[in-house]
This record gives C-alpha cells, sequence and structure tokens, in this order.
C-alpha cells in the first residue's frame, strides 16, 4: 500500500504514533506478573509499589508506551483482575504520562482497564477465535481505540506463514464490519521459540513482509519470545529486532532495561531511515558514554578497576535475565 497507515496511542499529555515512517515504538513489558511470583503476590495483597517502580524504571529507559498486566494466579480471574487491573492502572498513571496497553485475556479486565486508562491505550488484544473477536471487538469499537490482532484462531497458531495471513486478514475485515479502521488493528505475527521451531525468525520477517504488502497495517511481536530457553537471549533478541524492522515491524512488546536490545533499535532505525539527523542515536550513545565515564571513576581507572566493573555489568545482565524468567 502507498500510504503508510498510522496507529496513535495517546496519553492526556502524549501521542506515540505508530508507522512504518515512523522511529520504531518500544511498549515496556516488565509490568507483567506471569512467571512473577513476587510480584503477583504483592498485587494480590494490595501492594504496587513494584508496578510504580517497574514503570518508573521503564520511563527512564525509553520506553514509549507501558504494557500493562494483571494476570496473577487465581481460581476465578474474572472477578479477581479486573480490580487489580484498575488498580495497577491507577498506580502508573500516577507517576507517568505515558500511553499505555491494555494487556488482558479476560474480556472484563480489559473493559475495566479501557475505562480506568487516560486517554487512547492500545487493547492486548484479540485473537482470530470467532469467539474472542464477538466479545471484544464491540468494546474495541464502542470505545473507538486501536488492537492488537493475534494471528491465531481456533486450530492454533501454525506454523505457515500463508495460513498466518489468512487468520490476519480475518481479523482486519472482522474489525472493519464493527467500523474499527484498519491503521487501528496492529497485527502480531506470533514470534515463536527459534530454539523450538527452526524457521521461526525466518517465518516472521516473511509474514510481516506480507502484511504489509497485502493488508497495510502495523505488525508487533512480543520480542523475547523468539530467544525462549536459549543461552545469553539479549544477543538474539539485539540481532532479532532489527532484522524485524527491516521486514517492516513498527513496535515490540520488550524489556526497554535491556541496553543491549534498545541500542540496536536505535541503530536500526538509523538505517530505516526513521531517526532524523541521527538525532535519537546520538543521544543514547552520549548518554551510554556518560554513564560508562561515570563507572570507570566510581570503579577507579585501575586493572582491579576494570574486574570490578566488568563484574558489575555481569551481575546486571543476570539481574535481568533472571527478572524476565
Amino acid at each position: 500500500m502507498s500510504n503508510p497507515l498510522h496507529t496513535l496511542i495517546q496519553s492526556p499529555a502524549r501521542t506515540v504514533i505508530i508507522g512504518p515512517d515512523q522511529p520504531f515504538v518500544i511498549i515496556g513489558e516488565r509490568i507483567n506478573p506471569t512467571g512473577r511470583k513476587k510480584l503477583a503476590a504483592e498485587m494480590q495483597a494490595g501492594d504496587f509499589s513494584r508496578v510504580i517502580s517497574d514503570a518508573l524504571a521503564q520511563v527512564k529507559a525509553g520506553a514509549h508506551i507501558l504494557d500493562v498486566n494483571a494476570g496473577v494466579p487465581s481460581a476465578n480471574p474474572q472477578r479477581v483482575e479486573p480490580e487489580l487491573m484498575m488498580r495497577a492502572i491507577e498506580a502508573v498513571q500516577s507517576v507517568t504520562d505515558l500511553p499505555l496497553s491494555i494487556d488482558s485475556s479476560v474480556v472484563p479486565a480489559l473493559i475495566a482497564g479501557i475505562r480506568t486508562a487516560k486517554g487512547r491505550p492500545l487493547v492486548n488484544s484479540v485473537t482470530g477465535e470467532d469467539e474472542r473477536l464477538e466479545a471484544i471487538l464491540p468494546v474495541v469499537a464502542e470505545y473507538n481505540l486501536p488492537v492488537i490482532g493475534i494471528c491465531n484462531d481456533e486450530s492454533g497458531i501454525s506454523y505457515d506463514p500463508v495460513v498466518r495471513l489468512a487468520v490476519a486478514r480475518k481479523i482486519v475485515e472482522r474489525a472493519e464490519r464493527y467500523g474499527i479502521k484498519r491503521e487501528d488493528v496492529v497485527l502480531d505475527p506470533l514470534a515463536m521459540p527459534v530454539g523450538a521451531v527452526n524457521s521461526a525468525g525466518a517465518d516472521l520477517f516473511t509474514l510481516v513482509r506480507m502484511i504489509r504488502e497485502e493488508l497495510g497495517c502495523n505488525t508487533i511481536c512480543g520480542a523475547s519470545n523468539i530467544s525462549f530457553g536459549l543461552p545469553n537471549r539479549h544477543l538474539i533478541d539485539a540481532a532479532f529486532v532489527p532484522m524485524a524492522i527491516a521486514a517492516g515491524m513498527t513496535c515490540a512488546i520488550t524489556n526497554p532495561i535491556n541496553t543491549q536490545v534498545r541500542h540496536a533499535i536505535y541503530a536500526a532505525d538509523v538505517l530505516m531511515g526513521n531517526d532524523e539527523s541521527c538525532m535519537r542515536y546520538l543521544a543514547a550513545m552520549r548518554e551510554a558514554a556518560q554513564q560508562e565515564g561515570a563507572d570507570a571513576g566510581a570503579a577507579g581507572a585501575t586493572p582491579a578497576g576494570d574486574e570490578r566493573r566488568s563484574a558489575r555489568e555481569a551481575r546486571r545482565a543476570a539481574r535481568a535475565t533472571r527478572e524476565e524468567s
């Protein structure tokens, strides 16, 4: 399609534009209790201090949008999750004015999040399953919001990009029947673990190109899924995201605190012509140099200081890996 489609995600103070001619959009993934027992227990106990600290850390790291998920383990998520979603969003909005992504598979929680979030949040998400489409798209249309469409349906996740493209087309066409504009459907082609599915990366790049050429929609994925189960996941992620950007992907849900991935995104934006005068890249490199200088000053410019810096960097990497698991 000749004219790029722009998806607008908004808070009262900020507008984030997702589009192929725009800088790549980073959606912070950290506010999610899935696999994080401490965070889940704290949220269930009414303690949202870690939600706030995760929000602030991601803002500082350069996230453009914050994903908010309240999916704690529960025998009755329809009752528990809506209240937790509202409280989590209120906590996040108390410390930042970034736009939000409301992330839940529980429809009442999505509705609660939509009603609590200020501005025009991103709804995360709907699949190609008829039951999900009929439950979620009317809500999205009622509030005039953008929505993530995940390319799987009742048959599961196909390994064939052509099958997933057909699911994507179904989601877009069903959304349009409800009056949801094509630019407000952001399609997730599904990043599968490349350690388990050898063609996962190549298939995703193929599907991103097909979606761009045939449907014109913006695309998104959970970037860290690609490296699941592999050592040095940050290295895989940092290679994967720029390749996805080159294929046409316009945003991702990822961890902005991961400097390696974030800097790779900035570099990719430069090479795609979406960072005018390389300003964002240059600013990030200046900040990195200042941090390196501060670390060197604290450790002392000695072999022992170098060893201490290396040990510190290793601890940071290990901590980030533990937090993501």
